[in-house]
């Protein structure tokens, strides 16, 4: 889906505003210390963007004096998200579309990324007890995408809508490549294959790793066609086409640091001057060429993480 950005006001300037306080001009430095004494578990899913999330909440807690245990890597959306309701962890950056999609089952995304964080955050807060800090400014959603190259052997198309045109009149070329998440998730195939009105011919669908979806796109081995991530600096540098989301069938996926009762309720002030101006300058720009940096250029996330928090003056 397109990012999508309205007119902000009420609670939503204000959550701008205190973002806008931090930014990469030092202020992070304020944050040394105080959260001396406090002991936090810090988890992620297990894909790179995750795992840079994931190290830049531990770097920023330990600057705070923290005492951290590293779970970074904890596993899948279902396993990570277990992990905190459970409490063996006690934070991880969690997608607002993941959380009304997928955990609270509702079939209309919210095109506008405040009152979807506000309605996740405040739906979550009620029934489980989680608090959700404001979200990233970058929206990492779902696209479907094709290597430029092949462009005039498809028709050219734009938008998820041309594919209906290819499914119907040319079907060996309606080839797709996806990961195991997007092919069961009614916030993917499933769901948007129900929302455009066509199906992939049987057999055309293969799942793959999801850094083989990105590598497997560009050969055009064993697909024409593959799902990926807009905040993926593989889309770019693989010279990949992404189609329009046309009928705005994805959620916005912006994500937040969700933490539990537990910690928040102790340390909820000292987090949100944490963790406000790292998502406010956490940009579509910015989260892109992070993931690059580690899906393309095979650094490690870790490094990624502590070069961004140092030089943004988080660290």
């Amino acid at each position: 889906m397109n990012r999508r950005f309205l007119a902000m006001t009420g609670a939503a300037a204000v959550i701008t505003s205190l973002a806008a306080c931090g930014g990469g001009d030092g202020g992070g430095s304020d944050t040394e210390g105080i959260l001396e004494g406090a002991s936090i578990t810090v988890g992620s899913k297990d894909f790179d963007e995750q795992l840079i999330l994931g190290h830049i909440s531990r770097l920023a807690l330990e600057n705070a004096g923290a005492d951290v245990t590293d779970e970074i890597n904890t596993g899948g959306t279902d396993v990570a998200r277990a992990a905190l309701t459970s409490g063996n962890i006690d934070t991880y950056w969690e997608y607002n579309g993941t959380a009304w999609i997928s955990f609270f089952q509702e079939e209309d995304p919210i095109p506008d990324r405040i009152e979807q964080y506000e309605v996740v955050r405040d739906r979550d807060l009620e029934e489980n007890q989680l608090h959700w800090l404001e979200p990233a400014q970058f929206n990492n959603t779902y696209a479907l995408a094709y290597q430029a190259d092949a462009a005039e052997d498809l028709g050219s198309p734009e938008s998820l809508s041309d594919l209906a045109d290819i499914i119907a009149n040319d079907p060996d070329l309606a080839t797709l490549c996806v990961e195991s998440e997007f092919s069961a998730r009614n916030d993917g195939l499933p769901g948007m294959e129900e929302a455009y009105g066509y199906e992939f011919p049987a057999g055309n669908v293969t799942e793959l790793d999801t850094a083989i979806v990105y590598s497997a796109t560009a050969d055009r081995n064993p697909c024409n066609f593959g799902e990926v991530f807009t905040s993926d600096g593989r889309v770019s540098a693989l010279d990949l086409v992404v189609l329009e989301d046309d009928l705005g069938f994805f959620p916005l996926y912006n994500p937040s640091p969700v933490f539990t009762d537990e910690v928040y309720s102790e340390y909820g002030e000292q987090l949100d001057e944490i963790f406000n101006p790292i998502a406010e300058a956490l940009t579509q720009e910015a989260m892109t060429e992070l993931n690059e940096r580690v899906s393309v250029d095979l650094e490690q996330p870790q490094d990624v993480a502590e070069d961004w928090m140092s030089e943004n003056g988080f660290i």
